[in-house]
């Protein structure tokens, strides 16, 4: 025997409303007084009614859906930072579809398709790059996008980082307090913004003081990359006595890597410091100084963007870069007068 489906016109005659007003009720963002919104919910619950979500974005030309895109998972910033980004779009009415690229683009014309054939209202690139042609299938579809933790030179392309050039100073700034004889660089994928900006910030400050960076390896924001650097780092002659590692899942490698391949101890023989400052930097066994990325703030400036671009197509798009502490621990040495609660601002 079939079940009669029900309607939003049934719910509308139990609860005594008009069929509209069940409409703003289901509606993210609509007016619905609290004793109507009560009494619709109360009907729906008894009739077992759900609305059409499909149907609705069909006749309003809006999903609600905003498409995810995101590589490096095995990066801890990353879930973290996603877990917020869907909370705070489900808080505003949306849902969220994840996809995973490669750290290069060129799975991206793929993936952007199948994110399309969504009819997403708009879309996040969590450390993935997108190219101007992507970028303009994109635009003529409607569909504003915003980077996330990356940055482009491409002007109609907003993005939300951190102060990467900035960061890049503070560990400067910090280490050549510590007065190292040999300053080693750990550096991650060369086609990314962070790592880009992360390392002219720090070879800028360095400079000022008539410093440069003595030892450079890649590790390419992987860990057994950021392994193998460590090893050809520390196989030529004079090795460095301070590394600065472009983020902290390459530091926790790094810092195995010298104490239980090599046999040096963190941070007497060599200091160690880190980006991003995920939850396991703050673990004892790693204990990493680092710099901190205002997760919350860039998922929040993340969010306001984009929904300014939905709701205004003509809006122009910006680009925000939000400063972060140094946090101080003790994978670095300490310079004279400072303290493992000493915050580098």
């Amino acid at each position: 025997m079939s079940q009669i489906k029900v309607t939003s016109a049934d719910v509308a005659a139990l609860a005594g409303v008009s069929q509209s007003a069940v409409s703003r009720v289901f509606t993210p963002g609509a007016s619905a007084s609290a004793k109507t919104a009560l009494k619709v919910r109360e009907a729906a619950v008894k009739l077992g009614y759900r609305p059409n979500s499909i149907a609705r974005a069909m006749v309003s030309g809006k999903s609600r859906i905003i498409g995810l895109v995101v590589a490096y998972l095995e990066n801890q910033f990353y879930p973290e930072a996603l877990e917020k980004l869907s909370a705070m779009l489900q808080d505003r009415g949306y849902h969220v579809l994840i996809f995973m690229a490669n750290t290069v683009t060129d799975n991206l014309d793929e993936i952007l398709d199948e994110i399309l054939d969504y009819q997403v209202d708009g879309i996040v690139a969590a450390s993935v790059a997108l190219s101007s042609q992507l970028l303009d299938r994109c635009q003529n579809a409607g569909v504003p996008v915003v980077l996330f933790n990356r940055s482009q030179d491409l002007q109609s392309l907003s993005s939300v980082t951190s102060d990467n050039v900035q960061g890049g100073r503070k560990v400067a700034e910090f280490l050549l307090a510590t007065a190292p004889n040999r300053i080693g660089y750990i550096a991650g994928w060369e086609g990314a913004s962070t790592q880009r900006d992360r390392e002219f910030g720090f070879r800028q400050r360095l400079a000022e003081d008539g410093r440069d960076i003595d030892l450079r390896t890649i590790g390419n924001f992987h860990m057994d990359s950021a392994r193998q650097a460590t090893l050809e780092m520390f196989d030529r002659g004079d090795p460095p006595d301070a590394i600065f590692v472009a983020n902290d899942h390459m530091a926790f490698a790094v810092m195995d890597t010298l104490r239980f391949e090599l046999g040096l101890s963190v941070p007497h023989d060599v200091s160690v410091v880190g980006y991003d400052d995920v939850p396991t930097a703050a673990w004892r066994a790693y204990d990493l100084t680092t710099v901190r990325q205002p997760v919350n703030q860039m998922v929040a400036r993340t969010v306001e963007t984009l929904l300014r671009q939905i709701d205004d197509p003509n809006s122009t798009p910006s680009r925000v870069a939000l400063d972060g502490p140094l946090i101080i621990r003790r994978s670095a040495r300490l310079p004279e007068g400072w303290t493992n609660e000493t915050l580098c601002e």
